[in-house]
């Protein structure tokens, strides 16, 4: 959303950023330019009274909104504030992946998407199969859901990559270096990117770089203990700029157990590293193309992911090509965004 307003705002269109609150990582990557709305609130569900607020004041003629909670209190906040403000919705991640039927929460949310979303101007997924799978689960018609990948490679992507790497396992090309990018979450399975590693370790020298934090922190890193390779593994914690360690790294692992469309996987393939990928919901098999620009290998299997990443060192994963990214290219992505923003209004 953030790269979509400094978009906005460098084409001339005037561009409110609003904010359940003004406190977090990406707070100082807010574009100065931008008129922002803290709304104060400790959590999305009590935005609602500040949202209807901002919208009876300055009712912009369209808000877009990114998450599910937030989409449905967007929502539910125009039909609470009476003003004519289009609203438009986007879904990042697989519905039915990231959700679970014995959770009373998610069951409700899901309620609520169902009571919510028909009343959305348009409804934006970032790849067809969080479009799909969207459909299937809030009961939306394929039609009505406009497939709009995220705009991630912009002009500053080819600088952040040039810049130092500040550890020595990538300041020579004769160390193996595998390379996951992620929250250390139940989504991301670090867990099965750990196993790998560890059979890969069993025939060749490697290490391997997990750059994010989690709640599976401590986990991951017993796991490494009890699979001996502790002393092969760097974990930092959350990195700002992850590109400078991608365009060093011999191969990029995503080991996800579902997506929407994983950023990650996209800027490693910019920065002209292999990269082998799950092939889960949703978001690689469509931008690897069907395994054309890297491979593919089933959720949750050490053994099939270690083999991928041991062809990729081995120099039979190529780098994609430049043709391959362009779909994920930030003017492209926005000229789309403006296109639907000029049929609602």
């Amino acid at each position: 959303m953030l790269t979509l307003a400094e978009e906005f705002l460098e084409r001339g269109v005037e561009t409110d950023i609003v904010l359940t609150t003004t406190e977090g990582e990406l707070a100082d990557e807010v574009p100065p330019e931008a008129r922002v709305i803290d709304l104060e609130a400790s959590r999305i569900l009590t935005s609602l009274p500040g949202l209807v607020r901002y919208l009876r004041r300055r009712q912009p003629p369209v808000l877009l909104s990114a998450m599910r909670r937030t989409n449905c209190i967007a929502l539910w906040a125009r039909a609470l504030s009476g003003v004519s403000t289009r609203i438009i919705v986007s879904e990042h991640n697989a519905l039915s992946a990231s959700t679970s039927q014995s959770s009373w929460e998610d069951r409700a949310l899901l309620s609520l998407m169902r009571f919510t979303y028909p009343s959305a101007d348009r409804t934006v997924a970032v790849s067809e199969g969080v479009a799909e799978d969207l459909c299937r689960s809030v009961g939306l018609c394929r039609e009505a859901v406009t497939v709009v990948y995220n705009p991630v490679l912009g002009p500053g992507l080819a600088e952040q990559a040039t810049e130092h790497a500040d550890h020595p396992w990538f300041s020579t090309e004769s160390n193996s270096v595998v390379l996951g990018v992620g929250e250390l979450c139940e989504q991301k399975d670090f867990s099965t990117l750990l196993r790998a590693f560890a059979r890969v370790r069993e025939r060749r020298p490697a290490y391997l770089a997990i750059l994010g934090e989690g709640d599976k922190r401590s986990v991951l890193e017993r796991e490494a203990r009890r699979l001996g390779v502790s002393d092969r593994l760097w974990m930092p914690g959350f990195v700002s700029n992850p590109l400078k360690y991608m365009a060093r790294a011999s191969v990029f692992a995503l080991s996800s157990r579902w997506e929407g469309l994983p950023t990650v996987l996209i800027e490693a393939m910019a920065s002209r590293t292999p990269v082998v990928a799950t092939d889960c919901p949703s978001g690689p098999h469509e931008i690897l193309e069907d395994g054309e620009y890297g491979r593919l290998v089933p959720v949750g299997d050490p053994s099939a992911l270690a083999i991928a990443i041991e062809e990729a060192l081995e120099g039979h994963v190529q780098p994609a090509p430049r043709s391959a990214l362009d779909r994920f290219r930030r003017d492209a992505v926005v000229d789309q965004y403006l296109d639907i923003l000029s049929t609602v209004v």
